[in-house]
């Protein structure tokens, strides 16, 4: 009986069950960048945020030029944004989006997660072993 190929969904499944086998079997990559989600708070006063956004946007760009902010979208939702900032920990992150005035104004909440290399990969590096000889 022929197997049809595995769908996208089921290869993401595979990937992340083989990434939780790997790093259950050894010493997770360091961090190369955190993926930060600030959210805007639901009981923020809408005055407020407007009055504070021309600052928010300034601090932010000043932090993409300054190589802090590797990458930056705007949620669909309208909610907030989504950074990937140049951090090797979640607390350098915080440091950066605490001096945000946002965060200053206690207008937003921020999620954290650290990134690194898919380590899964690793496997396409090893030599495959050498079946027994018949």
């Amino acid at each position: 009986m022929l197997r049809s190929p595995l769908r996208p969904a089921q290869l993401a499944a595979a990937f992340v069950l083989l990434g939780a086998a790997v790093a259950a079997a050894q010493t997770p990559p360091p961090a190369t960048v955190v993926l930060t989600t600030l959210t805007i708070r639901a009981d923020a006063a809408r005055p407020q945020i407007m009055k504070t956004m021309p600052d928010e946007v300034r601090a932010t760009v000043k932090l993409y030029l300054d190589g802090k902010i590797q990458q930056w979208y705007a949620r669909t939702d309208g909610r907030g944004v989504v950074f990937i900032l140049n951090c090797t920990t979640v607390a350098e992150a915080k440091a950066l989006v605490e001096e945000l005035p946002l965060s200053k104004a206690s207008l937003a909440t921020f999620e954290f997660v650290p990134l690194g290399p898919l380590t899964p990969l690793r496997m396409l590096l090893t030599e495959p072993a050498t079946p027994p000889a018949r």
